[in-house]
């Protein structure tokens, strides 16, 4: 790899037909992954689907994870989405505990605190953060990367602040996990939806919590799939799992079909890769950003924000270059399956945003996180 030509990772895996730089919204299914859910459908509509089949899926998902975070399988959860999980460790706090949140981080994460109601919510900027830990902090809660601008979280800052005034730490890796390697053992709650770095289809998400903290949740909404034994204990009540699997939302079959296949394509391609290629990407745009006159938030992350320019997403995506605006920012994103040619392509239709664009079939500036 030269500074000149950076390839695809996996070229193999994907043929997007856009430049797309969304990643921070939505990633895109590898081969195999959509080779597995068609799979999937087929046998579904063919009437030959054993649901207990599923748990195959749900349990290599749920190692794969494990194994990218350096946890083990015991101490992971599965969901549907980040909130639901996050909203374990909110419903655990005492009434009146001290919650600190980064400024502008994403609502997934903030909101099941603001919802109780009755904590004492306090919110700093990201810079400020771990400074901010002070004797009556219970909880610190925040994006390991900020959806908003790509700005990456000091964990290490924030272990060290956490850990000398008995707070807890929670991390919503959703944004990093995939390109930047986060170990759970760094922080007592680890969340991430699956859907964009890692990913996979949108309806899977973990937790992995260290036993001591575990310790300290109970399941709110507690199904058959939480119990010690899901299959065989499924009417009136359940022995509910020793695991954190009795932290479990059943889970929605499909898109777990399509989630171990993905983990598996990150597992092989190892996040420390994925983030050099991704981190190398993105320091290309910023430079070009910069030739154009434009003034990218600074770092080192795969997500690049420019203020200011979020407008021009839906020029850019006539122009067949899928980006996003998210805080009156332009947000581009790097993943495994952009190249070199990717960026400067990029680079070469936001010259001309406001002016003439060559034009590329229409795809629509995506919603979402």
């Amino acid at each position: 790899m030269t500074s000149d030509q950076i390839p695809s990772l996996a070229p193999d895996e994907f043929a997007p037909e856009t430049v797309y730089l969304n990643t921070a919204s939505m990633g895109l299914p590898p081969v195999r992954t959509r080779t597995a859910l068609v799979a999937d459908l087929a046998e579904w509509a063919a009437g030959r689907i054993n649901p207990v089949g599923y748990d195959v899926a749900v349990g290599a998902s749920r190692a794969a994870f494990a194994r990218l975070v350096g946890a083990q399988p015991e101490q992971v959860a599965i969901g549907a989405q980040v909130s639901p999980l996050v909203g374990l460790v909110a419903a655990a706090l005492p009434a009146g505990a001290e919650v600190l949140l980064g400024r502008g981080d994403f609502t997934s994460l903030t909101q099941p605190f603001h919802g109780r109601g009755d904590l004492a919510v306090r919110t700093v900027p990201l810079e400020e953060l771990a400074a901010s830990v002070g004797p009556s902090t219970a909880l610190v809660a925040v994006s390991a990367v900020q959806s908003a601008d790509g700005r990456v979280a000091d964990l290490t800052a924030l272990r060290t602040a956490t850990a000398a005034h008995g707070a807890r730490l929670l991390v919503d890796a959703t944004q990093a996990l995939g390109w930047l390697p986060i170990r759970a053992d760094q922080v007592d709650y680890l969340v991430c939806g699956a859907y964009k770095w890692l990913l996979a289809p949108r309806g899977t998400a973990f937790l992995a919590v260290s036993p001591e903290a575990a310790a300290t949740l109970r399941p709110i909404a507690p199904g058959w799939y939480a119990g010690e034994d899901p299959w065989a204990e499924c009417y009136d009540t359940v022995r509910l799992a020793a695991s954190a699997r009795r932290f479990d939302v059943a889970p929605a079959w499909h898109a777990f079909a399509g989630t171990a296949p993905s983990l598996a394509l990150i597992e092989e391609l190892t996040p420390a890769r994925i983030g050099a290629h991704n981190l190398a990407l993105a320091e290309r745009f910023r430079a070009g950003l910069a030739e154009l006159g434009h003034r990218p938030v600074p770092g080192e992350s795969a997500i690049v924000s420019t203020p200011g320019l979020g407008t021009a997403a839906p020029e850019l995506a006539r122009a067949g270059v899928v980006m996003s605006s998210r805080a009156g920012n332009l947000r581009a994103a790097f993943h495994l399956y952009t190249t070199s040619a990717d960026v400067d392509r990029a680079l070469d239709v936001l010259s001309g945003v406001g002016g003439t664009v060559s034009a590329a079939p229409p795809v629509p500036a995506a919603p979402g996180r």
